[in-house]
């Protein structure tokens, strides 16, 4: 007999959220994980809005996890998260809402944000993920690698002007007319007035110059998970500086810590900084003037981490495809900094399910 088409309605609704998400979902263990990480944020959390006066805000939790899923599965912006929160029950289970609590005024991320910003949340919160009793065991406190990758920032190549304010006004309408032939445009003489803080930067010889950001990765060897991710403006010296203040923390004197790398970080200063903190220089040699000898290309390990150094493309690749940080969405390099940072935690979350599965 064929179904009828009519929508019925109903005064009340006895819908269980657990019930509607199916036993293997991947998102079950992953919200597990992130529950057991804000769980040790909650101290964090009691001083950030222990200032706080009026009324109670929106949970941190709460627009922690809306934020995870907005990586998780690429939705452009805020407003569509909360469109998604109206309808859709997997995301209301996974952030915590109720099928008759209502969605928060999208306005709520950015007033939040600065206070998340403020504690340095992004951080703590992929620390106390890696700190995670089923997390802790999968990573290797011994082989890491590093690698830096180029964010373009949310500023138009048009708001590159001088710094002195001379030039030409820009042309009226929304989108104006400029020629830029014949102009020498540096970092040193023009600044972004959308973004200050965005530099200007080509990857390589024959590259466009583009305005962006620098994200900085350290992938440990073993699964391939990221431990630590940080931005900064973009030039020549940032990736090696941000390299040694990664894996500064994680040396140790009494054994030996490697680092892989490509042959952008084939410096001597790098190396012989490397080498004073005893982390083995595992960097791709250049094909000439290398700072790399036969110290470190004679060991088995050396090639091994050139192989595996590669995967940290993956989790650039990943957040740029699919968590949508190609472009980033805000101005400033502390907000930007911080969506980075919870962007390579949303990576590893991802990853999280199949790696468990794999070492049960």
């Amino acid at each position: 007999m064929r179904g009828s088409d009519q929508r019925s309605g109903s005064l009340f609704s006895y819908v269980d959220l657990e019930s509607r998400v199916r036993g293997d979902h991947p998102l079950r263990p992953i919200r597990e994980i992130v529950n057991g990480a804000l769980s040790d944020l909650s101290v964090e959390f009691e001083a950030i809005y222990a200032a706080g006066v009026g009324r109670p805000s929106i949970p941190p939790e709460r627009l922690l996890r809306a934020l995870l899923l907005q990586a998780f599965y690429g939705i452009r912006s805020e407003r569509q998260i909360m469109e998604r929160l109206e309808y859709d029950l997997l995301f209301r289970w996974f952030v915590g809402l109720g099928v008759d609590d209502a969605a928060w005024d999208q306005t709520t991320f950015g007033k939040n944000r600065d206070r998340l910003l403020a504690g340095d949340v992004a951080h703590k919160f992929l620390a106390a993920v890696l700190a995670h009793q089923r997390v802790k065991r999968l990573l290797s406190t011994e082989h890491f690698s590093v690698d830096g990758t180029l964010i373009e920032a949310w500023a138009s190549m048009k708001s590159f002007r001088p710094k002195n304010g001379s030039g030409e006004p820009p042309a009226t309408g929304r989108n104006g007319e400029s020629d830029f032939h014949g102009q020498n445009r540096t970092n040193e003489t023009h600044e972004s007035s959308t973004d200050p803080d965005a530099r200007l930067y080509r990857k390589g010889l024959g590259r466009e110059a583009r305005l962006c950001f620098m994200g900085h990765a350290l992938m440990e060897n073993r699964h391939g998970l990221v431990v630590d991710a940080c931005l900064t403006k973009a030039d020549g010296h940032a990736e090696r500086i941000a390299a040694l203040h990664m894996i500064e923390p994680r040396a140790d004197r009494s054994r030996r810590v490697t680092l892989g790398a490509d042959k952008g970080y084939d410096a001597e200063d790098f190396v012989n900084e490397l080498r004073s903190i005893n982390v083995a220089p595992h960097v791709a040699a250049k094909a000439r003037g290398s700072a790399i000898d036969g110290r470190t290309t004679r060991h088995a390990g050396y090639k091994i981490s050139q192989v595996i150094r590669k995967r940290i493309e993956e989790a650039f690749g990943w957040a740029k495809s699919a968590a949508g940080l190609r472009k980033t969405r805000h101005q400033g390099l502390g907000r930007v900094g911080w969506q980075f940072t919870l962007t390579m935690a949303a990576y590893n979350l991802i990853r999280l399910p199949k790696l468990l599965a794999a070492t049960t």
